[in-house]
């Protein structure tokens, strides 16, 4: 070999050394869709990823975690019946609900369907059925907000159709790792399907997140949520080498890409 060509093999080598370390570092990143997301270890609040982690975004339906701590920590019961009435009919999205109006339900069915399927009459009933009303009620949830020192955060209705309930993917780990706290919206939240009556007939309620039926994620705690805004969105926490990791995706385009974004941000993890 020439001295030239030994020259040249040591250029082409030191040449591509920052392209190999480039692709280990993309090759080393999982592949997320969404506008922001981050994994957080829920016992110590160390952040395992992020991405635009701190961007303020419409986060839709995820805001009914807020609204059910709201509820509960009211301290009003659960057992009582409370009606869906004219004042509970979306009329800014004019979603679809599944309760007309006049149906009447225990607050804890309401509670129940609010968090596992997103029903926003019912969330807009419990809101209403609270002292000083709907607006007192975003009131509270703006003060919980702060108490949980999620500075980025602003509440305007307790369902998140509104664009202008807006956080970010870091303080909702602060909201996800204290709404684990209370059993009722685990349970509620991560159970599969609910029977409600009291409206047009018996009615069939399921859970609106796929990831509740894997058993080998073993879901804690979850939220999905969706508007034009938002994009699709999910709070979900689930072990990683048994740790429990809150994981949060916010404006995913599509309506899989939210559920795929969590699987590939959980298994990047387990590989590490």
């Amino acid at each position: 070999m020439t001295r030239f060509h030994l020259l040249f093999l040591i250029f082409l080598f030191a040449s591509l050394v920052p392209l190999i370390a480039h692709a280990k570092r993309a090759m080393s990143k999982p592949l997320v869709q969404a506008r922001a997301a981050i994994a957080v270890d829920l016992a110590t609040g160390r952040t395992l990823y992020a991405r635009h982690a701190d961007q303020r975004l419409p986060i839709a339906s995820l805001t009914k975690l807020l609204t059910a701590m709201v509820v509960l920590d009211s301290k009003r019961s659960l057992i009582k019946p409370a009606r869906i009435t004219d004042a509970d009919v979306d009329r800014l999205k004019w979603s679809r609900s599944r309760l007309p109006v006049g149906s009447l339900l225990l607050r804890r069915t309401m509670l129940h369907i609010a968090l596992m399927s997103s029903e926003n009459r019912a969330a807009f009933a419990l809101s209403r059925d609270y002292a000083g009303g709907r607006p007192g009620f975003v009131r509270a949830m703006n003060r919980t907000a702060k108490r949980l020192h999620m500075q980025r955060s602003h509440f305007v209705d307790p369902t998140g159709l509104s664009p202008h309930n807006v956080s970010t993917a870091r303080d909702l780990t602060k909201l996800a790792r204290a709404a684990y706290r209370y059993s009722t919206i685990r349970d509620y939240a991560t159970s599969h399907h609910k029977l409600v009556l009291g409206g047009a007939g018996p009615l069939m309620y399921r859970n609106t997140d796929p990831l509740v039926y894997n058993a080998a994620w073993r879901v804690g705690l979850q939220k999905t949520g969706f508007t034009n805004e938002a994009g699709h969105c999910l709070i979900v926490i689930a072990p990683v080498h048994g740790r429990q990791v809150v994981f949060v995706i916010l404006g995913a385009p599509d309506a899989h890409a939210h559920v795929q974004d969590a699987v590939n941000l959980r298994s990047w993890l387990m590989k590490r």
